[in-house]
């Protein structure tokens, strides 16, 4: 049953249009022509489209400041500053992030009243218990196919490499916004069972407690 604890948190996707996601994943669309685009602070949809596939942490991190009162700046702003203090790092076409630690020590200099930690390994029970505590998320590392894993959708080969945002944990699973679920039921507020999150749970994250 879903729980209420952290209720309300809202929802972003990596995308700016979350009713297009599933067009976006499929090929129906290109990126580029997501008609909300420029909401992004992108400078081009060539630009929006190269940075938004790799936005899923920005996604949460956004999701946390409009939680806590805190107007999120526009997504590519937040990714430049990132990428600035080394959180990513792009090299031609490729990029390496979101690595902890820089966006542990970057939010660190922002006045926003999050505290974080890097951790790895990150137990289910640690997670568990950090969830416990008033005003904590977690942003943990799964497998992107999370998004489809009530469809019957053989669990992957690997895990990690996809970021969601974790807003509670009971005796009976975990509840989440993911920034790169299909549908509203696959988005905002998803319920999972312990045993079928952890086919996708990739053991590492960072933990958060919201101060403002």
């Amino acid at each position: 049953m879903p729980s209420s604890r952290n209720a309300g948190v809202p929802y972003f996707s990596q995308w700016e249009s979350p009713e297009l996601v599933d067009d976006i994943l499929s090929g129906r669309i290109r990126t580029e022509d997501d008609p909300a685009w420029s909401a992004s602070g992108a400078s081009t949809p060539e630009d929006y489209a190269f940075w938004s596939w790799r936005g899923c942490g920005i996604a949460c991190l956004r999701m946390i400041l409009a939680h806590s009162g805190v107007a999120p700046p526009p997504a590519m702003i937040l990714m430049r500053e990132l990428e600035t203090a080394g959180a990513y790092r792009r090299d031609g076409d490729r990029v390496a992030g979101m690595i902890y630690q820089p966006f542990v020590d970057y939010l660190s200099t922002q006045s926003w009243g999050l505290e974080a930690t890097s951790v790895a390994p990150l137990p289910l029970d640690q997670l568990s218990d950090h969830m416990t505590a008033p005003d904590s998320f977690a942003m943990v590392s799964v497998h992107a196919s999370i998004r489809d894993a009530e469809s019957g959708t053989p669990p992957p080969s690997r895990i990690g490499g996809h970021l969601v945002l974790v807003t509670d944990c009971t005796d009976e699973g975990v509840t989440f916004h993911n920034p790169s679920g299909r549908t509203k039921e696959t988005q905002s507020g998803v319920s999972m069972g312990w045993e079928t999150f952890d086919r996708y749970f990739a053991e590492r994250g960072i933990l958060l407690t919201a101060h403002g």
